[in-house]
């Protein structure tokens, strides 16, 4: 709830009064004083009858969203399999990432409109040209081990995505780091080889968690967070407890049991029927069912996310262009987002950056149309007559849209075939393994991130193994370019470079639609992923 919308006649606003007025207000209400009693009070002082009955309704309403401690509460989400993690390096699930933000911490934590703000850190400041960053660090924070957090952790942390033979997923998103140094028990700098403005919204990314300096074994690794883990199984699940020595106030829930229910009819009835309260990715077919359903709520947030279908290029047909831009032009996009997003989305120009993405959006690009009498040339051309596309339900609506896709294939008579495959393991056993496959992707907190995480020259989530020399020159460039206008013609040519070129088909960018019990609050509502890009452990409270 936001304090500042409520305010008095005379200009006295609940959101101007002071930390000690409020509190002053909330303590008489919960000490049992009536409405009117706290009001009497408030005009004694001096105040209007009307500005004190204003601002003793937003009290109340405050009051009333103060996060109550207890209760167990149970997540089911849409993927897992043998391959999650406690690593941080390594997520690559909404599960993974859930998890991790049970059991750690990040020096940067997003907040809801995708700003920057300290978590571990303290504070943070940049020199002239932002090739040089400073992090003062909290000094009231242990781990679960009871040992302390120090400068020791973040430069052991954050060194693990540095190098060509690191194994993180984000090391792209680090390669204009040169070095993390410790300059004091609780200071540390990001010495750069160039300007990186986009640091502090990198460091927000999900893999660049602070773990325990020298730690072996993640699966029980200590961390920083708000929940110690119990028990974990990769492809399981996990149970974490409140850490009742956690260092800011959060971790509302006594107990968490995360796992997946990758079945999304299960996965839907489990949060009717009462026995998860919060699950992510609500299929778009099963909206009204939830909708309809009593002590529930699915909730849409637009988002940059998208669904797409990649072409490998080591794999499969990912270099024949004529077939890769018939895929392109076969995209009935406008029935896509209608039809099977339910209107939760928007249409697709064949790269991941949309108009959620704001002034990074290049809405110079002219949309790539349905065509399917050019579709059905440029398939003649490419020599192919028949492909095969491996899919699992790894978004809402990928699979009734690849069905969709496979109809419009046949009318112009080239023979699409569809293999479904499990979901479970799909990230470790087929995604980049095949020749043609489905992906699905969250928003990113800038375009620059987006692009250079799936599409610079060696990227290790490459969906494809597409490699563009020119993507790599303008990525750098537009990670040290600090004035907005040139960055953003940088982000056109890559958005035009990507949409042209890459082989990989995006034919719409899908809402972030979540399933809540009416009796959870507190999801944080950041577009960036599923149930608040997985922020959700700290927040979350029973209400009732």
């Amino acid at each position: 709830m936001s304090d500042d919308n409520h305010q008095g006649p005379k200009g006295v606003e609940y959101s101007s009064l002071t930390a000690g007025e409020k509190e002053g207000v909330q303590r008489a209400l919960k000490r049992g004083a009536t409405r009117r009693e706290t009001m009497q009070m408030m005009v004694a002082a001096g105040m209007t009858a009307a500005a004190a009955g204003s601002i003793v309704t937003a009290a109340s309403e405050a009051l009333a969203m103060t996060p109550k401690k207890g209760g167990k509460l149970r997540v089911g989400t849409a993927l897992h399999g043998p391959d999650d993690t406690l690593d941080p390096i390594r997520l690559t699930s909404e599960t993974d990432y859930g998890r991790a933000r049970a059991h750690y911490n990040s020096l940067i934590q997003l907040s809801d409109d995708i700003v920057p703000q300290p978590e571990l850190a303290e504070s943070f400041e940049a020199n002239k040209d932002a090739s040089e960053w400073t992090f003062s660090l909290r000094k009231d924070v242990k781990f679960h081990d009871g040992s302390k957090f120090t400068a020791d952790d973040v430069v052991w942390s954050l060194s693990r995505h540095l190098g060509k033979d690191s194994k993180s997923v984000g090391k792209g998103l680090m390669t204009t780091v040169k070095e993390w140094k410790k300059t004091g028990p609780y200071e540390v700098k990001a010495i750069c080889e160039a300007p990186y403005a986009d640091l502090p919204a990198v460091l927000g990314e999900k893999h660049f968690k602070i773990a325990k300096a020298d730690t072996k074994d993640f699966a029980t690794a200590p961390g920083t967070g708000p929940f110690k883990l119990d028990s974990f199984r990769p492809g399981v699940g996990s149970r974490h407890v409140r850490n009742d020595d956690y260092w800011r106030e959060g971790a509302n829930v006594d107990e968490i049991e995360l796992f997946g229910i990758t079945d999304e009819v299960a996965r839907v009835n489990a949060l009717i029927a009462g026995d998860v309260q919060l699950i992510n990715v609500v299929p778009p077919k099963s909206m009204s069912q939830v909708e309809n359903a009593p002590g529930v709520t699915a909730r849409s947030i637009p988002s940059g996310s998208y669904m797409g279908i990649c072409l490998h290029t080591k794999h499969g047909e990912g270099n024949n262009a004529d077939f890769v831009n018939a895929m392109k032009y076969i995209m009935r996009r406008d029935r896509i987002v209608k039809n099977i997003l339910r209107g939760h989305g928007t249409a697709g120009n064949d790269h991941p950056i949309n108009v959620a993405y704001g002034v990074d959006f290049c809405d110079a690009l002219p949309q790539r149309e349905f065509d399917p009498d050019k579709a059905k040339a440029l398939f003649k051309k490419s020599g192919l007559s028949g492909a095969e596309v491996q899919v699992a339900e790894v978004a809402g609506g990928v699979t009734d849209t690849m069905l969709l896709v496979q109809r419009e294939c046949q009318k112009i008579g080239f023979n699409l075939q569809i293999k479904k495959v499990p979901t479970d393991g799909y990230w470790g056993a087929v995604w980049q393994k095949t020749a043609m496959n489905v992906t699905a992707w969250n928003m990113r907190p800038t375009a620059t991130i987006m692009l250079d995480l799936s599409y610079a020259p060696g990227a290790p989530w490459s969906d494809t193994g597409w490699e563009n020399e020119e993507m790599g020159v303008l990525l750098a460039k537009a990670k040290a370019e600090t004035d907005p206008k040139i960055k953003h013609e940088l982000l056109c040519k890559m958005q035009k470079i990507v949409a042209e070129n890459a082989p990989v088909v995006i034919p719409s960018h899908r809402n972030i639609v979540d399933g809540i019990s009416d009796k959870v609050k507190g999801v944080p509502k950041l577009a960036l992923g599923g149930l608040g890009a997985s922020e959700w452990p700290e927040f979350v409270w029973f209400d009732g």
